[in-house]
């Protein structure tokens, strides 16, 4: 299972890494002092400091198995996983006014240009990834 979760993880940071991506490609930081994107810089930032920061202990948790880095891992989690949460309620309005073509061209938001099935993707297996993460610290499954 403690694997599986770094299977999934990785994949999970793929998918928020293209989003970062995207984002600052297509002027999120710049739109950030013009309000024109709806995702605050240190959230977004900050959602992927944590992940990272969770995936390193994880990692460090398969080599040198210490049930406390497990429990670290997933504390870590959790402030992500509500981060991420703010960031979806503030990103489906903008995909709402996209398919209903209410903003104009000049001032898309950096993140309407995220393409739908990787944002799910992305809540996927990070909801996965919490799972397993999860069990792995209480145990279920083995090591």
């Amino acid at each position: 299972m403690d694997i599986a979760a770094l299977v999934t993880w990785l994949i999970t940071a793929l998918g928020g890494f293209f989003m970062l991506g995207v984002w600052i490609r297509r002027g999120g930081v710049r739109q950030q002092r013009t309000g024109g994107s709806r995702l605050p810089a240190p959230v977004l930032f900050g959602h992927f400091a944590l992940a990272a920061a969770g995936l390193v202990v994880w990692i460090v948790y398969l080599v040198v198995d210490r049930t406390a880095l497990a429990w670290t891992a997933f504390g870590l989690l959790v402030p992500v996983a509500l981060l991420g949460f703010v960031m979806l309620a503030r990103w489906l309005p903008v995909l709402r006014a996209g398919t209903t073509g209410t903003t104009a061209d000049a001032e898309v938001p950096a993140e309407r240009h995220f393409p739908v099935p990787v944002v799910i993707g992305h809540g996927l297996f990070a909801v996965a990834t919490v799972l397993l993460v999860l069990l792995t610290a209480l145990g279920v499954g083995g090591s």
